[in-house]
């Protein structure tokens, strides 16, 4: 019998990447993946997805770390780069907390993909690489021929937005130089169940906040929102099908903060939901045209909705905790820097 194709998943713990974990592991892939450690409770339940024993195993790794990284992809044929820093609060030193672990923790990667013989890697990018270049015509949808001008986030402080760009550019650039295979995937703002609830990532947050309100101010920024599962079966479809040096956008309902809450509430109207947002104007219309063209099904806004809900309901995320009120991350509060 033949040995399953492996792979690696870098920061397998996270929201979109244990996603991807467990859809490898139900089609047959034999996975490792990388978490900052292994024995932290909070990755012990990639250990129990199904086909985890016979097909998972778990590395010690940093993308800062380039011998961790050649450890974990040695036998791989394909990597899919998912570690990677999403700010929550205010980024005090953009250089530590953004564009080493992005920027110089993607070449990392690619290097050590070079080193182990990988012959694919798929790298998680993100909208913010293509939705900040104010000479893209208002009146046209943003595609992928579109690139956030890092001049501009530079001045502008938009450390995300700017090390997103860079590492995407990098990547591409050392891929066609090196004849590594290397696809990108720009999902816009992930919603959905979570695998794992010990610990909430950033854009959880945000809906969580949504549905529960708070003290914030919210900025009423204009969303592209895509499901974490459909996340997964994007990478996946890259993997297997998309050309080398290719870029995909994975997003597909598109609404700002208000259009989202109003569905919210005709949804589950019992919840308190967020009251207090800024209309600031800024509206991202992105096209994903390229990826369903390659086969991509995404679910309906509504699924991911109530889904997302339910797992909420169930980890006792949405009930209210004496002493620890709800806070909106950084990222997504009215005059943060992005």
């Amino acid at each position: 019998m033949a040995s399953p194709p492996r792979v690696c998943v870098t920061g397998g713990g996270g929201f979109v990447a244990s996603w991807l974990v467990k859809l490898l592991l139900s089609r047959g892939y034999a996975v490792h993946a990388t978490v900052r450690d292994p024995c932290d409770p909070k990755n012990e339940f990639l250990m129990q997805l199904d086909k985890a024993s016979e097909n998972l195993r778990v590395f010690k790794a940093d993308v800062l770390d380039s011998g961790t990284l050649v450890a974990a992809f040695a036998g791989c044929e394909g990597v899919f780069h998912m570690a990677s820093p999403v700010p929550g609060d205010k980024i005090v030193d953009p250089e530590k907390e953004m564009m080493a672990p992005t920027v110089k923790g993607t070449m990392n990667v690619l290097e050590a993909c070079s080193a182990t013989k990988v012959q694919k890697i798929i790298l998680v990018s993100s909208l913010a690489s293509v939705s900040f270049d104010p000479s893209w015509p208002e009146d046209k949808l943003i595609d992928e021929s579109c690139w956030s001008d890092k001049d501009f986030c530079k001045q502008n402080k938009i450390w995300y937005a700017l090390a997103k760009t860079e590492s995407e550019e990098i990547a591409l650039e050392y891929g066609k130089r090196n004849g590594l295979h290397v696809v990108t995937l720009l999902p816009g703002l992930v919603f959905g169940p979570l695998l794992q609830t010990v610990v909430l990532n950033t854009s959880s947050k945000v809906l969580v906040y949504i549905i529960k309100g708070g003290h914030d101010t919210m900025n009423n920024k204009f969303w592209p929102i895509v499901d974490v599962r459909d996340v997964a079966d994007a990478f996946l479809l890259a993997y297997e099908n998309a050309e080398p040096s290719s870029r995909y956008i994975c997003s597909l309902d598109q609404m700002d903060i208000k259009d989202l809450l109003a569905v919210m509430k005709s949804m589950y109207p019992n919840y308190s939901y967020v009251d207090k947002m800024v209309d600031v104007g800024c509206k991202v219309a992105v096209t994903s045209g390229k990826l369903l063209d390659l086969g991509w099904e995404p679910r309906k806004l509504e699924e991911t909705l109530a889904d997302s809900v339910e797992c909420y309901k169930k980890a006792g995320l949405l009930q209210d905790v004496d002493g620890e009120p709800c806070r909106l991350p950084y990222f997504y509060r009215m005059n943060a820097e992005e």
